[in-house]
C-alpha cells in the first residue's frame, strides 16, 4: 500500500472511529455510569468486534449483500431495534451505587457482538474496504486495513468513556443524571437516522 493511501487510510479510520455514532453514545454514557476501567472490556469488544467484520466484510460478505440485498434489510431493522432497545436500557439506568439488578457495563462479548448490528459499522466497513484496498495485492490491503482500524479505533472511542468520566462527579445529583441518561438514549435513537435512511 502506498505511502500516500496509508495515511489517508489513517485519517479516515480515526475520523470516522471518533465521530459520534451508537458506539461512542454508549461510551459517553459507560463512562458516566461504571467509570474507565469497567468500561475497558466494552472499549476492546468494539475494536476487536470491527475488526473481525471488516476481516468478514472484506473477504466476501459484501458481495453477498449484493447479491442478497434482503438481508442488509434485515440487518439494518435487526440493528435499529437493537438499537431502541439499549436507548431504553439507557434512559433508566440509575445511578450504580442504586445497586439495581443488571446494572451494570457491556461486555466485551456483547459489543464485539453489537458490531455486527451497528448501521455505522457496517457503513465504516464498506467504505473502508471499498476505497482503501485492492489490486494487486488484495489479501495484505484487507489485512493493512483491518489493523489499521484495530489500533486507531481503540484510542479513538476511549476519548468517548474519557469524557463520562470527567462528568461523573457534576452528574452526581441524580436529576441531572437522568437527564444524561435521557439524552443520550434520544441520540443513540437519533445516530439511527442517518444509517437507515
Amino acid at each position: 500500500m502506498p505511502l500516500d493511501v496509508f495515511l489517508a487510510l489513517v485519517g479516515f479510520s480515526f475520523v470516522s472511529s471518533v465521530t459520534p455514532g451508537p458506539n461512542n453514545i454508549m461510551l459517553l454514557t459507560s463512562g458516566v455510569n461504571f467509570g474507565f476501567r469497567k468500561t475497558i472490556p466494552h472499549m476492546f469488544g468494539i475494536a476487536i468486534g470491527f475488526g473481525v467484520l471488516l476481516l468478514a466484510v472484506g473477504f466476501g460478505l459484501r458481495e453477498i449483500f449484493l447479491q442478497f440485498p434482503v438481508m442488509r434489510t434485515v440487518l439494518k431493522v435487526l440493528g435499529g431495534a437493537y438499537l431502541v432497545y439499549l436507548a431504553w436500557k439507557i434512559a433508566n439506568a440509575g445511578p450504580v451505587e442504586a445497586g439495581e439488578e443488571g446494572s451494570k457495563p457491556m461486555s466485551f462479548m456483547a459489543a464485539a457482538l453489537f458490531q455486527w448490528v451497528n448501521p455505522k459499522a457496517w457503513v465504516m466497513g464498506v467504505t473502508a474496504m471499498t476505497v482503501y484496498t485492492g489490486e494487486p495485492d488484495f489479501f495484505s490491503s484487507v489485512i493493512i486495513v483491518t489493523l489499521v482500524f484495530m489500533v486507531v479505533n481503540f484510542p479513538s472511542v476511549s476519548v468517548w468513556c474519557g469524557f463520562g468520566v470527567a462528568l461523573r462527579e457534576w452528574l452526581a445529583e441524580p436529576v441531572r443524571l437522568r437527564i444524561f441518561n435521557v439524552s443520550m438514549a434520544l441520540l443513540l435513537v437519533a445516530s439511527l437516522w442517518p444509517m437507515l435512511s
